[in-house]
């Protein structure tokens, strides 16, 4: 297998002050900051959901638009990033070996991850603490295991769904197009191995679909690039929209999922990398601009270009394996989304309609949260593997309602544990395998832990930005 490819770069002249400005994580938590600052002008100025200003309308529109635009490239990605992982592994000398490493390594940190989000919800109880004025309502969305089988049914090549309604009091039709995520990924899965079947008269067509997905990573970052304007959009609207109040009754939920986050993410992978004898700080300065941008995207899927490349170029992961496990590892790789939060969650139902729960219910809760967390299939929000997780237990499902109010708060950090932990089992699986380039891992960084894509380019990659090349 060979080894993480050095871009070449020429020295950097720029001076430290427009290195700073020109960087895509300062540029990131600058437009963190400004969103909130317009956020709260905006509610200082009388802007509310149903009262909104003009402040308040352009916020929204352009978080809106960022998302909309990120969404409309999660198809392609996915389906084209999934055949080709597969294809991959023909590269790969013990391609079994390591894909079932992988899966272990994912269920392994899951089951951590929902052993500390129970154990926190016991502690902290939350649904116990809950403020006033909570009103419990149907999910938009409900998981089962029945419904979760029957998704993976594709209805047609890219799951496509078309959905009409009609506004008797404007005369008009709305229609619209959704695609179910599941059935792309079983679609692309299946066409993957199938192509591995056909040995070498599928060639051109894997050809072509790696050099597909590399124009649509290049799409992608595109987009990534302007993640400082989606973000200000996001974070302003999210601060108008949900202020202080709905936080407030909800905060010892909030604080124990955001616990369980930190514990997870700068606890447990901590020890995991440690535990075999890597360096903490180089982990986290490899992986960080994938997890800002996790956090702000709040799409594992959408950050999926960044958390292979950071993976490949800072932590050292062959290419040939990071291109299967990673991509995996978006769709079905969820220790927040799947594991603290559900967890957590539906203790915080239990306890909130007074409903003990027992030893049984526990395990399942376990059981689903190490299983089931291909039901968030990477996109934003993990209400369908909530619903999953309260309708094993036999939980009122419109528990679900209590929580949507701060959903969006808690995603963003849930999708960055997500992508944390994308990035840490390929790089714990390699090492244990002895693949793992520890020069390129262990190789010092400039500055701040984000790159500029100059080096991307100039191998003629998909540029995605994860800091500076290390300089020998």
């Amino acid at each position: 297998m060979s080894s993480t490819t050095r871009a070449q770069k020429a020295p950097d002249t720029r001076s430290p002050a427009r290195k700073l400005l020109t960087s895509f994580g300062f540029q990131i938590l600058a437009a963190l900051v400004l969103g909130i600052v317009a956020g709260l002008i905006g509610r200082g100025l009388g802007a509310t959901t149903d009262s909104p200003n003009g402040l308040s309308a352009t916020l929204d529109t352009i978080g809106s638009s960022y998302v909309t635009i990120l969404r409309a490239a999660v198809v392609p990605l996915i389906f084209t990033a999934i055949v080709a992982s597969i294809s991959n592994l023909r590269r790969v000398q013990n391609a079994a070996r390591l894909a079932g490493q992988t899966l272990l390594w994912f269920a392994i940190t899951a089951f951590i991850a929902v052993t500390i989000g129970i154990v926190l919800g016991l502690v902290i109880q939350p649904g116990a603490r809950a403020g006033d004025g909570l009103e419990p309502s149907e999910p938009y969305a409900v998981g089962t295991w029945w419904n979760f089988l029957l998704g993976l049914i594709p209805q047609n090549f890219l799951g496509i769904g078309a959905r009409s309604s009609f506004d008797a009091d404007a005369g008009t039709v709305e229609s619209s197009i959704s695609f179910n995520i599941l059935q792309v990924i079983v679609v692309a899965a299946v066409v993957g191995i199938a192509a591995l079947k056909a040995g070498k008269k599928a060639e051109p067509f894997l050809a072509f679909t790696e050099s597909l997905l590399k124009v649509i990573q290049r799409v992608v970052w595109w987009i990534i690039r302007i993640a400082p304007l989606g973000t200000f959009g996001l974070i302003g609207s999210a601060v108008i929209k949900y202020g202080w109040e709905k936080l407030a009754s909800l905060a010892w939920f909030a604080a124990a999922v955001y616990i369980g986050l930190a514990l997870v993410i700068f606890v447990v992978y901590p020890v995991l990398v440690r535990a075999h004898g890597l360096s903490i700080k180089q982990y986290f300065t490899g992986v960080w601009p994938a997890v800002q941008l996790g956090f702000v995207s709040r799409s594992s899927i959408g950050t999926l270009p960044l958390t292979e490349r950071v993976t490949e170029r800072n932590l050292g992961v062959p290419s040939s394996y990071a291109s299967f496990a990673v991509p995996f590892g978006s769709t079905t790789k969820m220790d927040g989304c799947a594991a603290i939060y559900p967890a957590i969650a539906a203790i915080f139902v239990a306890q909130f309609f007074g409903i003990e729960l027992n030893i049984v219910q526990y395990l399942l809760i376990v059981l689903v949260s190490v299983l089931g967390s291909a039901a968030t299939a990477g996109t934003t929000g993990a209400t369908v593997m909530l619903t999953l997780t309260l309708s094993t237990l036999g939980l009122p499902l419109e528990g679900v309602g209590l929580l949507l109010a701060i959903d969006p708060i808690l995603d963003m950090g849930r999708t960055a544990v997500n992508v944390a932990g994308q990035a840490l089992v390929p790089t714990i699986v390699a090492k244990r395998e002895g693949i793992l380039d520890e020069e390129l891992y262990n190789a010092p960084r400039e500055g701040l832990p984000f790159a500029d894509d100059s080096a991307e380019d100039a191998a003629d990659e998909g540029a995605v930005e994860a800091e500076p090349a290390p300089t020998r």
